[in-house]
């Protein structure tokens, strides 16, 4: 995680992001890192808008939420539909006793 800190520390600077750059940000936090790894996340987002990425993120976490607020309803739904089969199976009892 801490290469990605790093990185979005440069992009919100309005820095290039190299292995360069990023290495000196690890180094400054006392960070132990790994060149290959630094390399590998550079080459990574080479091609990526970061702001495009964020906007979607926030997108994301926005409706997410939202998704979850529906779960609830359906265990409502499962609850309600427990009661009606207890209902229904007090009622047939009736009938036979």
């Amino acid at each position: 995680m801490e290469y990605v800190y790093a990185a979005m520390l440069l992009h919100s600077a309005k820095k290039e992001i190299n292995e360069g750059s990023l290495e000196s940000i690890l180094k400054s936090a006392n960070v132990e890192y790994d060149s290959t790894r630094v390399k590998a996340l550079v080459a990574s987002i080479k091609n990526i808008n970061i702001d495009d990425a964020i906007a979607k993120a926030a997108v994301a976490q926005v409706a997410a939420p939202a998704a979850g607020a529906s779960a609830p309803a359906e265990e409502h739904k499962e609850e309600d539909t427990k009661k009606s089969e207890e209902e229904a199976a007090a009622g047939l009892g009736a009938l036979f006793g």
